[in-house]
This record gives structure tokens, C-alpha cells and sequence, in this order.
């Protein structure tokens, strides 16, 4: 008996008719950020909305709500939780649960980011007359300034009409894609207003690839007896003891003021070793790279990893303001976090 295969009889014509269908996808959305771009630049469009909807939002002492129905609902989600980890307190509210009590959770001092591509979502209706009624910062985001959302909002940022990449124009698809880069745009603007830095991106950042990227030298790096030394005044017969005890590669030599003079590794062992006639009882001075790189504890460990590649080192030494070496940090080190 014969079974009849489920797989295409042409695969490869099927595989073309999907790659055409995803790159008329892309492009179509490609053609709708261009036009939201266009807006924003071109004399007399989208800058002055755009630069009151900042002002609003970052003038508010409470938090910016975020609203919107289905797919704009979705979308209002993660522009909700970008602005929170940007710094800007932001929360989602969903227009049918305000409604039914979920309105108690906007508060004199908030501001209300409301999506909605046509502007006429019944569900948002409660929360446009709740933020009229109260005097609370309502920004809009929709296609329809003429609309009762843009209508009734403070500012309307007003996105350009596109082509929907669904064939029948019907699912969200450009549209939505705008409202997530215009949502973007106004997290960032916001974030460059408040003075957001990479630190203050760690604190909401512990977790993951992210917060070990984020992690501080002095968070990773080994410090005290761990660190491989000798003064100025050794020999390299007590370098190499030092150096294969610690098992960093490498030994830090410092002057009699505890400061860093120089460094020896595993590199200045194997050149000195073809010229040096007794290499063990020559001075250390004689063999280590003065000046070596070096970095300080509150730098960041994405710093250090940048730092390290482009120099092409496996370790650095961690020194205070006064250059005196108070931890030492190995490149596994970095990979043991997760931060290569």
C-alpha cells in the first residue's frame, strides 16, 4: 500500500512564494516607518506633537498609563514596559478592566499614552472622559487626528497612513509596527531627557545577559591575596613563584609606593627566555612592560571586555585613583558572568 507524502510537490516554488510573501512583508512595513520618519522630519509635520507629547509625559509626577485595545493593546504592553525600564514609571491599563474599576489606578499627577489606530476604539471612550474630567495629560496615538481620540487628546501624534501587509488590509500588521517605533521614540526621547545612564539601566536590569553586561569590575574582579605581585626590587625567580602560584598569567610589579610600575606575563617570559642567560635572577625591571593597561573598579564589565579585545589581553589589572593595584580581573572571568 501506498502512502501519499504530506510534503509539497514542488518545494522549492513553495519556498519562493513564502520568501516573496515575507519580503513584500518587510517592505511594506519598512515603507510605513519610512513615512512615520518622513512625517517627523519634514517642515511643518510631526516635531512640534512630538515634542509636546515629551514635554507632557515628562512633566508628569505620577506615572504615564499606557492604553489600548487588542493588537494597539498588545503594542501599549511593551511600550509600557520599555519606558518603565528607561526610567519613566509607566504602567498598562486595559480599557475594559478601567472601566469596571481599573480606572481607581490613574491618579491626579499620571499621564494617560493612548493607542488606537482609527481613533474611534469604544473600549478607550471611559478613559478619555475620566482624563478630560479630572485634568489628566492624555497624548494620543492614532492615524486620525480628526478622530475622537485625537480630538479629545492635549497632543496627538498623528501617524501617516501605510499599506497593511496582510493581503486583505485587515490584520495589524504596518500599522502596528509604526506604533511600536513611534512608542520607541518617545521611551528614548524620554530617556535622554531624564539623563537615563547605563547605571541607572542596571538597577532595573539584575538579571540575565543584560545585567552581567551591566555588572561593575569591582562586582567581578579577584582582590587582596589573590591578586599576583612582587615590588620593584624582586628578582624574576620570585616573579615566576608568584606568577605560577596565582595562575593568572601574569604578575603586577609595583614601585616602593605600592603604585604600579609594570607588568610580566606569560608572553615577556617566552621572549626573554631566548636572550636572557639566567633569566631567574635577573631583576624584574629588566623584563616587565611598564605602563601597562589598566582599568578602574567602577568601570563597567562591558567596558573591560571591550577594553580587553581591542587590546588583545586575557587579563588587566584593577587600580585606585592612585594607580595602586587592588584587583585583578581574567577574561574567563567575564565569560563566568555572562558578560561575553
Amino acid at each position: 500500500m501506498t502512502v501519499a507524502s504530506s510534503a509539497p510537490q514542488n518545494p522549492s516554488k513553495e519556498s519562493s512564494t513564502a520568501t516573496r510573501s515575507a519580503l513584500r512583508t518587510l517592505g511594506l512595513e519598512r515603507a510605513g516607518i519610512a513615512a512615520l520618519e518622513a512625517a517627523l522630519s519634514m517642515p511643518g509635520g510631526m516635531s512640534s506633537q512630538v515634542e509636546a507629547a515629551i514635554s507632557l509625559l515628562h512633566s508628569a509626577t505620577g506615572r504615564v498609563i499606557v492604553t489600548g485595545m487588542g493588537k494597539s493593546g498588545h503594542v501599549g504592553r511593551k511600550i509600557a514596559a520599555t519606558l518603565a525600564s528607561t526610567g519613566t514609571p509607566a504602567y498598562f491599563v486595559h480599557p475594559g478592566e478601567a472601566s469596571h474599576g481599573d480606572l481607581g489606578m490613574i491618579q491626579s499627577g499620571d499621564a494617560i499614552l493612548a493607542l488606537s489606530w482609527s481613533g474611534e476604539t469604544v473600549e478607550l471612550a471611559d478613559i478619555i472622559t475620566y482624563s478630560r474630567r479630572y485634568g489628566i495629560g492624555l497624548v494620543a496615538i492614532t492615524s486620525n487626528a480628526e478622530s475622537t481620540l485625537g480630538r479629545e487628546a492635549d497632543v496627538c501624534l498623528c501617524l501617516p497612513k501605510s499599506e497593511e501587509a496582510c493581503p486583505n488590509g485587515l490584520a495589524p500588521t504596518t500599522s502596528t509596527t509604526m506604533q511600536l517605533a513611534m512608542g520607541d521614540a518617545v521611551a528614548v526621547a524620554l530617556l535622554e531627557a531624564r539623563g537615563f545612564t547605563a547605571q541607572d539601566f542596571k538597577l532595573f536590569h539584575p538579571g540575565g545577559k543584560l545585567g552581567a553586561r551591566l555588572s561593575f569590575v569591582r562586582d567581578i574582579m579577584h582582590r587582596d591575596e589573590q591578586i599576583p605581585l612582587v615590588s620593584e626590587a624582586a628578582t624574576m625567580e620570585t616573579a615566576v613563584f608568584e606568577m605560577t602560584g596565582k595562575r593568572f598569567g601574569c604578575v603586577g610589579v609595583t614601585d616602593a609606593q605600592g603604585r604600579l610600575a609594570g607588568i610580566i606575563t606569560d608572553g615577556d617570559l617566552r621572549r626573554h627566555m631566548k636572550t636572557a642567560r639566567d633569566l631567574l635572577s635577573e631583576p624584574v625591571t629588566e623584563v616587565m612592560t611598564r605602563k601597562p593597561t589598566v582599568i578602574g573598579e567602577e568601570a563597567m564589565a562591558v567596558e573591560a571586555l571591550a577594553l580587553l579585545n581591542e587590546r588583545k589581553l586575557s587579563v588587566i589589572i584593577v587600580v585606585d585613583e592612585a594607580q595602586r593595584p587592588i584587583g585583578i580581573l581574567h577574561l574567563h572571568d567575564l565569560y563566568r558572568v555572562g558578560v561575553a
